[in-house]
C-alpha cells in the first residue's frame, strides 16, 4: 500500500509542478505582450518611453497615444480573450466535449444579434449595449436549453440544438442588415470581430461586469469537477445535476455576452485556447480555468499586435486574422477526432 501511494506521489508531483509552471509562465507572457503592444505600432516606442506615457501625466505625443489610444485597447483585449477563453473553458467542461464553444452553438450570435439591433435601431441606448449582449445571450442559451430538454438535458442535444439555432440567429442578422442597409457600414467592422477604435468608454462599460463574472467563475470549478464524474455518479454524490449545469450556462453566457458587447464576433479563442491547455497541462479545472484566462488574454492580444501592425496602413481586424488562426485548428480538431474513434 505505502509503495502505491510513493508511486502515485511521484506522478503527480511532475504534473502538478508542470500546471505551476504554465501557470505562471502564461502569467509572464502576458504581461510582456501588453508591453509590446503598448510599443508597437505606427508609431513605434521605447520602453522608457511607454513607462512615461504610463506613470507621468505630461502632455507629450507618447502620453496621448500609449494613455488614451493603446492602453485601453490593450486592456479591453485581454478581457475579451480572458472572457472567451473561460467561456469557452467552462462550456466544454459541461458539455465534456472539446469541440464546444460559444460561438459554435449560438451563444455569441445571440449576444452579437442583440448587440446589432441596439447598434443599428437604437443607437441612443448604446450604453446599455454589454446588458443587451448579455440578455441576448442568455435567451439563446435557454431557448437552447429547453428545446434540448427531454427528462433533462445532455450534451449531445444542447450542442446540436445550438447548431440549429445558430444557424437561425444568422438568418435574422442578414435580415436586418438588408432591412437597414443605410445603417450597416458602421456595424460591419464590429461583425468582423475587433477591438479598433475602444477607448476608456468601453472599458468602463464591462470592467465590472468583467471582473464580477471572472470571480464568479472560480465558485464554478467545484461543479464543472462534478459534472465531468458524469451524471449518474454527480447524483449519487447528491449534487442537482441540471441546477449546476443551468448556473454554469448562464455564466457561460455572461462571459460571451461580455466580450461581444465591445469586441463582436470574435470567433475561436474559446475554442483553441481550453484545448491546447488541456493537452499541456491536463482537465483539472483547478488549473486549467486560470490559465485559459491567462491564455485568453495573451491569444487576443498578441493576435490584435499582429492585425494592427503587420498589415499597415490597414489594419485588420483582430476576428478575421483569429479565423485564418482557429478554422484550421478546428479542422485538426475534428480530423483528430475521427481518427481516434477510427482506431477504436
Amino acid at each position: 500500500m505505502e509503495a502505491v501511494e510513493v508511486q502515485v506521489s511521484k506522478n503527480v508531483h511532475p504534473l502538478a509542478k508542470k500546471r505551476t509552471i504554465v501557470v505562471i509562465s502564461f502569467s509572464i507572457l502576458l504581461v510582456v505582450a501588453c508591453t509590446v503592444s503598448l510599443m508597437i505600432g505606427p508609431v513605434s516606442f521605447t520602453f522608457s518611453e511607454v513607462w512615461s506615457g504610463l506613470f507621468h501625466s505630461d502632455d507629450s505625443l507618447a502620453r496621448r497615444i500609449i494613455w488614451e489610444l493603446r492602453f485601453p485597447r490593450v486592456l479591453i483585449g485581454m478581457i475579451v480573450g480572458m472572457c472567451l477563453a473561460v467561456s469557452g473553458a467552462i462550456l466544454q467542461g459541461v458539455m465534456k466535449n472539446p469541440l464546444a464553444d460559444p460561438g459554435i452553438i449560438g451563444v455569441s450570435s445571440g449576444a452579437g444579434l442583440a448587440a446589432t439591433t441596439i447598434m443599428i435601431i437604437f443607437p441612443a441606448y448604446i450604453l446599455f449595449l454589454p446588458l443587451a449582449a448579455f440578455i441576448g445571450a442568455l435567451i439563446t442559451a435557454l431557448i437552447i436549453y429547453a428545446f434540448s430538454w427531454k427528462g433533462g438535458t445532455s450534451p449531445v442535444r444542447i450542442i446540436l440544438v445550438g447548431v440549429a439555432i445558430n444557424a437561425v440567429i444568422g438568418a435574422f442578422m442578414s435580415a436586418l442588415m438588408l432591412l437597414y442597409s443605410d445603417r450597416v457600414q458602421s456595424v460591419l467592422p464590429w461583425l468582423a470581430g475587433g477591438i479598433g477604435g475602444v477607448g476608456w468608454i468601453q472599458f468602463e462599460m464591462i470592467i465590472y461586469y468583467a471582473v464580477g463574472a471572472l470571480v464568479l467563475s472560480l465558485f464554478a470549478i467545484r461543479h464543472i469537477r462534478i459534472l465531468r464524474l458524469g451524471d449518474e455518479v454527480a447524483k449519487l454524490l447528491g449534487h442537482n445535476v441540471e441546477k449546476s449545469r443551468f448556473f454554469l450556462i448562464v455564466l457561460s453566457t455572461l462571459l460571451a455576452g461580455i466580450a461581444v458587447s465591445v469586441a463582436g464576433l470574435i470567433g475561436f479563442v474559446g475554442l483553441v485556447v481550453p484545448h491546447i491547455l488541456r493537452i499541456m497541462i491536463g482537465g483539472d479545472y483547478r488549473y486549467l480555468l486560470p490559465a485559459s484566462a491567462l491564455g485568453g488574454g495573451l491569444l487576443v492580444v498578441l493576435a490584435d499586435t499582429v492585425a494592427r501592425s503587420a498589415f499597415n496602413p490597414i489594419e485588420l481586424p483582430v476576428g478575421i486574422l483569429l479565423a485564418f488562426l482557429g478554422g484550421p485548428f478546428f479542422l485538426y480538431m475534428i480530423q483528430r477526432r475521427r481518427d481516434s474513434f477510427a482506431s477504436n
